[in-house]
């Protein structure tokens, strides 16, 4: 029995007391043998859209968030698409498959993506040293002789520590290209002396190569490459190579290039009430600061299902994108997941069940994109707040595993 029916017991307390709280909540062998009411509820709460709609909303009241924008994927076809809620509060804008969302770290399977490309291309080899094209010499000060690798970059394992607090910059004027950014923005921040150096920044405990620790200047970094590979501005190669040929037309790095209308404003919710946040833009776009539809994104998420195509158009080959979905080595999990390149993988320990994705958490906005490897089907929901409390981690895992049950009953 899949782990993900946990999830839907859980849910099902919202609805129905014929649940007990023990065999919810313990997921022990006896607990995942449903009994004919809870298949009975289960069975309605992913087969009948009016119960699974009302569940939702039950859901997204309780975790509040505002709107959400979800999609439901199976092989190579979108196989249920819906918004609930609001995604513009003041004028009453209904969320829908095409509204559009900052995605935060979702960002980071794009760089990899765009990354990986010119690897299919032979620009570079997974276990080169970065300074063999960096500008600027790369080291972890507390471990200089040690090189750090492309594939250290995108599987999180270069010694570069989580990020200090000051990291996340907001620009609320500017769109890429942003002049300092990724040069000499990278310099001041990685190398001692620098304007924005700081200790914390590299890890004092683990070599390069060593430990898997999450650190968003790996992404920047990644994207850099791609900039110095091929000579253009790394929005202007995504467009051109992802967006385009995906045919991702709601989806950009830069706020003027969208229609402002169709983008959710970014709330949190504090004394009570819902407090809209300006709209902005990240400096670290590379890292968090894609914006797109869940529409839009289903068509990144299947080239990725379907071994690199999209609607008969290759953007990598199958080799490569089942690189990306391994756990790369030292393959020590970061919380409750592992590393591949620029994707998260986590497995079951009841179903065998492998998850390959990312999640992203930025200021007014939460996101998920996963798909289950043991039975090609994906989800994308995007969600107009933040995930800042355990009760909105526990919303947003509650409707994970929702959209997934409902996959196995869709065709």
């Amino acid at each position: 029995m899949k782990t993900k029916l946990i999830g839907i017991f859980l849910s099902a307390l919202l609805l129905s007391t014929t649940l007990s709280t023990a065999t919810a909540l313990q997921p022990t062998a006896t607990a995942l043998q449903p009994t004919a009411t809870q298949q009975e509820i289960q069975e309605q709460l992913t087969n009948n859209d009016v119960i699974f709609d009302r569940l939702i909303t039950i859901l997204l009241k309780i975790g509040h968030y505002p709107g959400m924008s979800t999609c439901i994927i199976k092989n190579t076809t979108v196989v249920w698409i819906n918004g609930y809620g609001l995604y513009d509060i003041e004028q009453q804008k209904q969320a829908t498959e095409h509204t559009i969302y900052v995605v935060a770290s979702i960002t980071k399977t794009i760089t990899s993506t765009a990354l990986m490309q010119l690897y299919d291309q032979g620009f570079f080899h997974l276990d080169d040293d970065v300074n063999k094209y960096l500008p600027f010499n790369l080291r972890n000060p507390n471990f200089p002789n040690d090189p750090i690798t492309i594939r250290m970059l995108l599987s999180h394992s270069s010694s570069l520590n989580n990020d200090p607090l000051y990291y996340h910059w907001l620009n609320y004027s500017h769109a890429p290209p942003i002049p300092w950014y990724p040069s000499p923005w990278l310099e001041e921040y990685l190398l001692p002396g620098g304007a924005f150096y700081s200790t914390e920044i590299w890890s004092t405990k683990y070599h390069p190569g060593e430990y898997t620790q999450y650190a968003n200047a790996n992404f920047d970094l990644a994207a850099y490459l791609v900039q110095l590979f091929t000579g253009e501005p790394f929005h202007e190669y995504c467009s051109e190579h992802i967006f385009t040929p995906l045919e991702m037309t709601q989806t950009s790095f830069r706020l003027p290039d969208l229609n402002i209308d169709d983008v959710a404003i970014p709330y949190v919710y504090q004394n009570r009430k819902y407090e809209a946040l300006p709209y902005y833009q990240l400096l670290h776009y590379p890292v968090g600061g894609l914006m797109t539809s869940v529409d839009d994104l289903s068509h990144f998420l299947i080239a990725h299902m379907n071994h690199g195509v999209y609607n008969g158009t290759r953007i990598l080959q199958q080799e490569t994108v089942e690189l990306m979905h391994t756990i790369q080595p030292p393959g020590n999990t970061y919380y409750d997941f592992y590393y591949g390149l620029g994707w998260m993988i986590e497995e079951t320990l009841i179903g065998n069940n492998t998850y390959s994705g990312h999640s992203g958490d930025i200021p007014g906005i939460h996101t998920r994109m996963f798909m289950d490897q043991s039975d090609n089907t994906g989800i994308i929901c995007f969600f107009n707040s933040d995930r800042s409390t355990y009760v909105k981690m526990f919303v947003s895992t509650m409707i994970r595993n929702l959209l997934f049950a409902k996959a196995e009953h869709l065709s």
